[in-house]
């Protein structure tokens, strides 16, 4: 089997686990299924490897390349397709917005409406009911966090002001991952129920996760949320929108913040129901007995579109490494929240650090109380340190661009 035939074996794979129905375009029968992706489809500029269709009407296309290929640099290809629409094809709009590049090992996807359209790394294809429902919106997420309205500072510190303008600063940027580095006890937590509120209100995200260490932190975080009052409205956030603090493998399908751990995540995405002790320890504890990282593959009933935003809340820093691919799995904007950051977890978010506040900013400015520092030297924090052997990192192959996981045999400087 010649290297695109074997891409396309597996985009088939991926599509119909979405929810497509695939077909030739000779046996082309655009009322067989919601969402239908046409094979070798013909166009003004040559064939669409597939052509998307949501309810009879085209929406988008899919560039197909071998495994191997750098995706990076065919999307002018795609482009050349979307433009070539023949005028008997039904559209929503033209062009159609949404196109993706696969190798079938790597996917990426690209919202043409979108205020500078980029080209974002996914796990998987979208389902056809959330194309069908982004194509009816007069916008995009990333169009409406552009137009985020000004902050209500009523109620927050200086410090929870700066972070969510500089949080909603770098949303509005489209970029991916963001960092928040605040004191213990500076009020990251409220924080995020703040910026939660905003992004469901005023972006209008479909649902927001919050990740904690460990189950204890979740009924605390769902109590911020039960507790909090907007400055634009006399009704509590539950009042507004569901809250769910997950006990169980089972989304609420209203829920518009979902409370969980990682432990949990991983469970619902391997589609394994999880032993609720299990969430009582904290990865801190968890993490020096675990070697490998966790693997996923694409589950239905957990589309990658389940999340508009993730939030990690003081997670342990093996989130982002050896339970990597279970954020990675969701289309998602990431946002950490954290007092004392990684290397590794710096690395994670791509080192968009948005804010630094330390304890001593925070005891400058009377919301943390002082105490004595007593410094002791080591050769670590004297000449640095390094990747130590046994730690997992990622690896990809330059001939597949498939990424794997690998535990160094030595350190790595």
């Amino acid at each position: 089997m010649e290297p695109e035939e074997e891409a396309r074996e597996k985009i088939d794979q991926l599509l119909e686990a979405a929810g497509w129905q695939i077909q030739d375009y000779k046996n082309l029968n655009l009322g067989a299924s919601l969402g239908v992706a046409i094979r070798e489809y013909p166009l003004k500029t040559g064939e669409a490897d597939y052509l998307l269709f949501v309810d009879r009407r085209a929406v988008g296309v899919i560039e197909a390349k071998p495994e191997g290929t750098t995706l990076g640099g065919v999307d002018t290809q795609s482009n050349k397709y979307i433009v070539g629409i023949p005028e008997s094809v039904p559209l929503y709009q033209e062009p159609p917005p949404f196109v993706y590049e696969s190798t079938g090992s790597e996917t990426f996807f690209r919202d043409l409406r979108d205020p500078f359209p980029r080209s974002r790394r996914v796990f998987a294809f979208h389902k056809p009911e959330t194309l069908s429902e982004w194509i009816s919106q007069n916008d995009t997420l990333r169009a409406r966090l552009k137009g985020m309205p000004p902050l209500i500072t009523t109620g927050l510190r200086d410090c929870q002001i700066e972070a969510i303008r500089n949080l909603e600063r770098s949303l509005a940027e489209a970029r991916p991952r963001a960092l928040l580095q605040m004191a213990t006890g500076s009020g990251k937590t409220y924080t995020a129920v703040t910026l939660s509120y905003r992004l469901i209100k005023f972006a209008k995200a479909k649902r927001i996760l919050f990740l904690v260490d460990r189950n204890n932190l979740g009924r605390q975080t769902r109590r911020e949320f039960e507790q909090y009052v907007p400055p634009d409205d006399t009704r509590k956030f539950t009042e507004l929108y569901n809250v769910q603090h997950m006990t169980s493998n089972t989304i609420d399908p209203v829920a518009r913040v979902c409370i969980t751990t990682i432990q949990r995540l991983y469970s619902m995405l391997k589609g394994k129901e999880l032993e609720p002790e299990l969430e009582e320890q904290s990865l801190f504890e968890i993490a020096p007995m675990e070697e490998k990282p966790k693997e996923v593959s694409y589950n239905p009933q957990i589309p990658i579109e389940t999340f508009d935003f993730i939030i990690t809340d003081e997670c342990h820093r093996s989130i982002y490494h050896l339970w990597r691919q279970v954020l990675e799995y969701f289309d998602a904007f990431i946002i950490g929240l954290t007092a004392t950051p990684s290397k590794q977890t710096l690395g994670f978010f791509n080192q968009n650090l948005v804010m630094e506040y330390s304890h001593d900013r925070a005891v400058a400015d009377g919301v943390n109380v002082g105490y004595e520092v007593y410094r002791i030297k080591t050769r670590i924090t004297e000449e640095g340190s390094r990747v130590e052997a046994g730690y997992y990192i990622d690896k990809r192959d330059k001939l597949t661009r498939k990424v794997r996981w690998e535990q160094l045999d030595e350190d790595l400087e």
